[in-house]
């Protein structure tokens, strides 16, 4: 068997001697600092930007809930609006349904100001019968207002007299004994009453209107009411409500 050595590979040149092959140098490669990934922020302008329309947006939502609170305020006026004039409109059906004739008394009167009508008293039968008054007068900032007077129950002619000389004086010259038994109800540019007698209507306070007879008479076969009501309301302009007696058979108003 051939010895070993007959295998090994042959020194080449440049080999250390003995066979062994010299080392190769190390190659020192530069030392490369590692990239670090800074994260991207926003710019100035892309703040400002972005905050301009965050800005707008808010402004935007904030008229659209202010413009729905005004609708619904609006809504709601307006309903309370025409609450107060059907409560002023029942009333006034409900005066005219009560009213009563007593001897020696006026039922009903218009002098053109004020209406005063005698009316029984509707909470307790045998109380006594009431006064009570219509008119328009104007408040401290000359807004015309339609008020409506009661007085309290009356059981004699002399305290009947005396409430309606009251009545009177209310809707005139009102003191602070008158003003306690007023109600506001509601604002009022002009109002007219008409009274149908005759198969026809007529002013009140024309002859035509003007009974002859006993009380009974005094009371017409209807009243027209007519009120103009002022701009800014519910309802404005012109409003008829007729009243037909309930002795005729037809009904309340």
């Amino acid at each position: 068997m051939p010895p070993l050595s007959r295998f090994a590979p042959s020194p080449r040149e440049g080999d250390a001697p003995g066979g062994l092959a010299e080392p190769v140098p190390r190659v020192h490669w530069p030392r490369v600092a590692p990239v670090l990934k800074v994260p991207h922020g926003f710019t100035l302008i892309e703040l400002l930007v972005a905050i301009s329309v965050m800005a707008l947006i808010a402004i935007l939502s904030w008229r659209g809930l202010d413009g729905m609170v005004r609708a619904q305020e609006s809504t709601r006026q307006r309903a309370d609006e025409m609450l107060v004039l059907q409560a002023a409109l029942g009333q006034w059906g409900t005066d005219l349904d009560a009213l009563v004739s007593i001897a020696n008394t006026t039922p009903l009167d218009w002098d053109g100001q004020v209406l005063r009508l005698t009316r029984r008293s509707s909470a307790v039968p045998d109380e006594g019968a009431l006064v009570v008054a219509w008119t328009r007068r104007n408040n401290n900032q000359g807004v015309g207002q339609w008020l409506r007077w009661q007085s309290p129950p009356v059981r004699t002619r002399a305290d009947w007299r005396q409430a309606w000389e009251q009545a009177a004086q209310w809707a005139r010259t009102p003191g602070d004994a008158e003003r306690r038994y007023e109600v506001t109800l509601l604002p009022l540019d002009n109002w007219q009453i008409f009274y149908y007698r005759g198969g026809a209507w007529s002013n009140p306070q024309s002859s035509t209107g003007t009974p002859t007879g006993d009380s009974t008479s005094a009371i017409p076969d209807g009243i027209r009411l007519q009120i103009t009501l002022p701009p800014g309301q519910a309802l404005t302009g012109q409003l008829t409500r007729d009243w037909v007696n309930p002795v005729l058979g037809g009904g309340r108003s």
